[in-house]
This record gives structure tokens, sequence and C-alpha cells, in this order.
């Protein structure tokens, strides 16, 4: 009988990550800038689901359990490359280039704009405007109040706005992350 059961985990495991693997590997890639690392994070994210599985099946929402899984493991990994930064630059330090009058909008794009936030105001925007949740769904990913999501998106967009200098960064930030049509909460009737 336990055979069975660890089939039909299996089955359903298999199935769980066909439907969300590449969705998990793009928040992985717009919440750490890193197309390559991406790929890498979803998939060790997926195993430890796996590991977790009767867990996360059990879960009400498990693709939100999944986003929170990512959005940690995306957190470790960013804290740990500027920790590595932090160490090289003691012992090689880099000649500051400065550039006159600097045209943030031309030199900036989206990905790189998003790199510039805290990891939470980019995880708040990335979820909300590039992957269209709601704001409880962002919440339910990240563990924290739908009145956090609204805050850190809110202070996310204006930084983005200013990083960028023009005032369509939801319909930006949308298409950074590969989804035509309307950024979310632009007349969806979804909470805003």
């Amino acid at each position: 009988m336990g055979a069975l059961v660890d089939d039909a985990a299996s089955v359903e495991f298999h199935a769980f990550f066909e439907r969300h693997y590449a969705e998990l590997s793009r928040l992985a890639w717009l919440l750490t800038g890193e197309a390559d690392a991406a790929d890498d994070l979803a998939a060790d994210a997926l195993l430890a689901l796996w590991h977790r599985w009767d867990r996360v099946r059990a879960a009400e929402h498990p693709v939100a359990y999944a986003r929170g899984v990512v959005a940690n493991m995306a957190r470790t990994r960013i804290r740990g490359a500027v920790r590595e930064r932090r160490r090289i630059a003691l012992f090689w330090p880099q000649r500051e280039e400065r550039v006159e009058n600097p045209d943030v909008a031309g030199v900036l794009d989206v990905r790189e704009a998003l790199r510039r936030l805290p990891f939470r105001k980019r995880a708040c925007v990335v979820l909300r405007h590039a992957f269209d949740l709601s704001e409880k769904d962002t919440a339910l990913a990240l563990g924290v109040s739908v009145g956090t999501v609204k805050s850190q998106t809110s202070k996310g967009m204006a930084e983005l706005q200013r990083l960028l200098g023009t005032a369509e960064v939801p319909r930006r930030v949308h298409a950074a992350a590969g989804h035509p049509g309307k950024p979310a909460g632009e007349d969806t009737g979804r909470d805003r």
C-alpha cells in the first residue's frame, strides 16, 4: 500500500513540476537578475519542495508556498553575493567611474533598476506587476501582510519611476518579465 501512496505522490509532484517550473525559474531570474542561476535556483527550490511534498500538497496554496521557497532562496543567494563582493572589494579596490549628467532612463533598463531595489520591494513589485498576482497572493508567497505588500509595492514603484525616469514603470516591468498585455492593478478588477 505504501508504494501506491509513493507513486501517487511522485505523479502529483511531477505534474506540479511541469506546471510551475518555468514560472518559478522566471521568478528567480527577476529576483536575482541572474539568468544563468535562475534555472538552478528553481530546481533547488523544487527539490526542497519534493523533500517536504507531504507538507506542500497539504498547504492551502501550494504554488504560493513554492514561490515563497524561491523568494527565500533568492534572498539567501543575493546576501551571499553581497558578502562575496564586499570581501573582494577589500582586496581589489575598483576605480570609481564618474559620468557627468548621466541619462538614467537611457542607461538603466528595468532589470538593472529592479536589482537596485531592496529585496522585499523587488519581490513585491515582481510578483504584483510581472506575475500579475493579487496583493493577497503576493502576501501569501512572501509570508507578509497585505499592508506590507501595498506599502512595499508602492515604494518600489516610486523608486523604479525615479530610477527609470518614466511613469510607464508597471507596463515596462510587465514587459521585462515577458508578458504582453496589461500589468497588475490596471483595470483588472482585482484588489489593489
